[in-house]
């Protein structure tokens, strides 16, 4: 399946290096049928984000949340048929310099709050230009998400059910896995995007990896976390090896379910699980790791594309897209249910996918508006993202 993650070339959105030689075969004799589709798709995906780009600034749909600009860049300079040699359109460098308008003295790129948000999912932007007046920004932003990770006590030391994680910054500190997941994205690639260049601080300024990882830990469902999160019975057996949004303890009923008078976790969803898998795939878990192991079994027993397991249609295309990703970059071309059945879960995406796009070229959650996903902007780029990583691995 995997071993070390080696590195997902995001400046020219290429498929995975250190890609085996069955792997490039199996990309030749694709579904070719498919992936035409699938062009057509994006092609119309693009031309509707393109059009509801706002001319005045270069931002997309609020210009309060820079990361809806940040994705909208992001899947169009990744469409996985353009020609990274060839010069960004002009809505692209519009889009790029409005992000760069963000940036504040503190490093961070953010409008009104939300600074990790916004600022990791702006660096992975940036990280795609391949702009080498990018690298400093890219630098800045870089030192807001590190400074963003939690350490409570100062000592160093994970002694708080926080410690290692990062939150939204602001008034929303506390550590969630969400945010974790998305700055240790930015982190890993970031890195080497600055590699052997003059704002390379490999081993000067880093994140701690390894409380990051045991944050994450805590937020999997597993004997292990109910355990240090208290005075709890446990998980049921269903939500093992799954993720919860943050981890908490008995004294909060916002965190904790009740079931016959005894308290247990929350249960484990879709989209935040394959947030989980992320994270550990960005700090270099080796594959046979039980944590991860863990994570994959409860994805596969759980898969579906009908809702996002566990939430109903609430963050249903943010489901599509972190698993498109997590899948891709893992490089599990089938899944596997718990009666032994293959499943091609590419086609089966990309076609459910598909079939929810609009005429107008976008995308919307017509059922839920949860998690902002009633942005028709930010829903199209959930998609275009999830088949982007899905035609590349055909």
């Amino acid at each position: 399946m995997m071993n070390r993650i080696l590195a997902f070339a995001l400046i020219s959105s290429l498929p995975l290096m250190g890609m085996s030689q069955d792997r490039i075969q199996q990309s030749k004799d694709g579904d070719v049928s498919l992936k035409l589709e699938i062009s057509r798709a994006i092609d119309k995906g693009i031309s509707f984000l393109n059009s509801k780009q706002n001319p005045e600034d270069g931002s997309w749909s609020d210009s309060k949340i820079p990361a809806f600009t940040a994705l909208a860049i992001s899947s169009i300079v990744g469409n996985p048929e353009r020609d990274p040699s060839a010069p960004l359109t002009a809505g692209v460098e519009k889009g790029y310099e409005f992000l760069l308008k963000n940036q504040k003295a503190d490093g961070g790129i953010y409008g009104k709050g939300l600074a990790t948000y916004n600022t990791a999912l702006s660096v992975m932007a940036l990280s795609q230009s391949g702009k080498p007046e990018h690298l400093p920004v890219i630098a800045k932003a870089r030192r807001l998400l590190i400074n963003q990770q939690q350490d409570y006590d100062r000592k160093g030391q994970v002694d708080n059910l926080f410690d290692g994680g990062i939150g939204y910054g602001g008034s929303y500190a506390h550590s969630d896995l969400s945010n974790t997941h998305f700055a240790m994205e930015a982190l890993y690639y970031s890195k080497k995007v600055l590699a052997d260049t003059e704002y390379d601080e490999s081993g000067e300024f880093e994140l701690d990896w390894d409380a990051a990882v045991e944050f994450v830990s805590l937020c999997q469902n597993s004997e292990k976390s109910a355990e240090r999160m208290g005075d709890m019975v446990g998980v049921r057996e269903e939500d093992k090896g799954g993720f919860i949004y943050f981890p908490g303890n008995t004294k909060s009923d916002v965190i904790q379910l009740e079931e016959d008078g005894k308290k247990v976790a929350l249960r484990s969803y879709g989209s935040i699980s394959y947030a989980g898998l992320l994270a550990f795939i960005y700090a270099e878990l080796d594959s046979s790791d039980p944590r991860l192991q863990s994570a994959l079994t409860w994805l596969q027993a759980n898969y579906t594309l009908e809702e996002n397991p566990g939430m109903d249609a609430q963050g249903l295309f943010y489901y599509y897209h972190t698993m498109a990703k997590a899948l891709s970059i893992a490089q599990i071309n089938y899944l596997k249910t718990p009666e032994g059945k293959n499943i091609n879960w590419r086609k089966d995406l990309a076609l459910k996918i598909m079939s929810k796009q609009g005429t107008d070229g976008g995308w919307i959650n017509d059922e839920s508006n949860r998690w902002m996903e009633d942005d028709k902007v930010l829903v199209s780029t959930y998609a275009l993202l999830a088949l982007e990583h899905i035609f590349r691995g055909l």
